[in-house]
């Protein structure tokens, strides 16, 4: 039986680069977006991945869209919470706003979407979720209390998350990528671009592949002795 894959942010970036990845092994993939309709209609066509619109950071819209899901490609057994936004000001400037914006993304959804497909999952005794952090979650980041605190919550709930589901046949894991390039880092000033790719000892950005080809091993049988593990991807930049 094909496995069926949920891929959040899923039709740009990492996102994308982890469904077109998914795609070619086999799997049959959903990517979901909240905003970018254009680049969702684009990503369809070129791919043929079905794509579906919610807020991963509404509760009972992740509910529902996971149920979309399920009847159309049938139960849940791989989920990627790749979706994330950046809100970037100094903690004296940061708005409540833009701290809530980015936790309630970052890492609201990992609980929206785990719990709506931990359940079957369990029943089933077979899944696989990986958490896409990033470097910032360890090295931290001027400018990113509040991505830094979701990203770094997202290991903590990785690690709890594998604890209580192993003996289930589930694994959970978390990925945590340097700077990728993606229209979010393009969006960094190319003068503060520089200063960072000049710090990461490989001396470029990653590749949205490099990261999705991690993600596929993580899903993989090959991984099945893998879980609570956080996977570092960063050219070198922050060396645990």
């Amino acid at each position: 039986m094909t496995r069926v894959a949920i891929v959040t942010g899923g039709v740009v970036g990492i996102g994308a680069a982890t469904c077109r990845v998914l795609k070619q092994a086999g799997y049959k993939v959903a990517a979901t977006f909240v905003h970018d309709v254009a680049s969702a209609r684009t990503f369809r066509e070129e791919t043929g991945i079905p794509t579906f619109q919610w807020n991963v950071a509404d509760f009972a819209a992740c509910e529902l869209g996971v149920a979309e899901i399920t009847g159309a490609l049938g139960p849940v057994d791989i989920l990627v919470n790749n979706a994330g936004i950046t809100r970037d000001a100094t903690l004296h400037k940061m708005t409540y706003q833009q701290w809530r914006a980015v936790i309630d993304v970052d890492l609201g959804s990992c609980f929206n979407m785990c719990h709506a497909v931990i359940e079957p999952m369990r029943e089933r005794r077979f899944g696989r979720i990986v958490n896409v952090s990033s470097v910032n979650a360890m090295a931290g980041q001027f400018g990113q209390t509040n991505y830094a605190a979701a990203k770094a919550g997202m290991i903590g709930f990785t690690k709890a998350l594998a604890l209580e589901s192993a003996a289930r046949g589930i694994t959970v894991n978390a990925i945590a990528p340097g700077y990728t390039d993606t229209a979010m880092v393009a969006a960094v000033p190319h003068e503060v671009l520089e200063k960072i790719v000049a710090k990461v000892p490989v001396g470029r950005l990653a590749r949205p592949e490099e990261i999705a080809s991690a993600v596929a091993f993580l899903v993989s049988d090959d991984a099945a002795y893998i879980t609570g593990e956080t996977l570092c991807i960063n050219g070198g930049q922050y060396l645990q």
